[in-house]
């Protein structure tokens, strides 16, 4: 895996990528289990056809399962790309809306929301606002739901496909953070996070793993989703592209481990 730091300045960047690949993103992107949807549901307590507040849904990966479970959802989307699919998406669920915004700066006419959620979002939104904002958002005793996916190797897996795909990387890409997937227990949370803010309470934390079998062509365009990707001059992209795709051919196929942890304060 590539890592790079994100100073702000880079994370402006970084976070607008996703809309050029819309599309893309939404044909290669792994959906969630519906045993974390349901821990979700459960943790946060929303009631029956209650308002959901959703920060950054993308193409609607996580919308359709909750719009799908009769709540009202209210997505605010930054790229209006990604908002045009998430749109086309929803559009069987009435009380389902989307909206083209930077959240950080975003207002709505009515807040009090029985919850807000993030999927694999609420890193893009400002340190400084990612709690401080969301507890504005939401009505006394309303929930905050974030969901982490990440790669994980599983203890005791043959890492030799991996470390394979490293030295691509490191040869292609060479920066010193680059490293192997974490194993599940390396995987952090963000209960010591959300109680150093002060504004949430009864932080209970769920993980759930899951695989996802890929061919070549279908891992490297969910290489082409990943923003680290994204941002490398094109020569470089095509070269890992090409030299991953090659491996997974010869690998005949590989398997993904996720993991998604979910944290839900109230």
């Amino acid at each position: 895996m590539v890592r790079v730091p994100e100073p702000d300045q880079e994370r402006e960047f970084r976070r607008a990528t996703f809309d050029s690949v819309a599309e893309q993103y939404d044909a290669a992107r792994p959906t969630y289990p519906e045993a974390l949807l349901d821990d979700l549901v459960e943790l946060t307590q929303i009631p029956e056809g209650g308002r959901l507040l959703e920060i950054g849904p993308g193409t609607g990966k996580a919308s359709v399962a909750l719009a799908g479970r009769g709540f009202e959802l209210l997505g605010v989307e930054l790229g209006e790309g990604l908002a045009s699919v998430a749109r086309r998406r929803l559009a069987a669920f009435p009380a389902a809306e989307i909206v083209i915004a930077d959240f950080e700066q975003w207002e709505p006419e009515h807040a009090e929301f029985d919850a807000v959620v993030a999927f694999t979002s609420l890193h893009w939104i400002a340190p400084g606002l990612r709690y401080t904002k969301t507890s504005r958002l939401l009505r006394p005793g309303g929930a905050l739901a974030v969901v982490q996916p990440e790669q994980v190797l599983l203890p005791g897996v043959d890492v030799g496909f991996w470390n394979r795909v490293q030295e691509i990387y490191d040869a292609v890409v060479p920066h010193p953070d680059n490293r192997l997937p974490p194993t599940p227990d390396e995987v952090g949370d963000l209960r010591e996070e959300i109680e150093a803010s002060g504004l949430f309470r009864n932080i209970t934390v769920r993980r759930h793993l899951w695989d996802v079998e890929y061919t070549a062509n279908e891992y490297v365009d969910l290489l082409g989703t990943y923003s680290p990707v994204l941002g490398l001059p094109e020569e470089q992209r095509d070269e890992i592209y090409s030299r991953i795709h090659a491996l997974i051919t010869e690998h005949q196929g590989l398997t993904k481990t996720y993991l998604g942890t979910l944290n839900v304060a109230r």
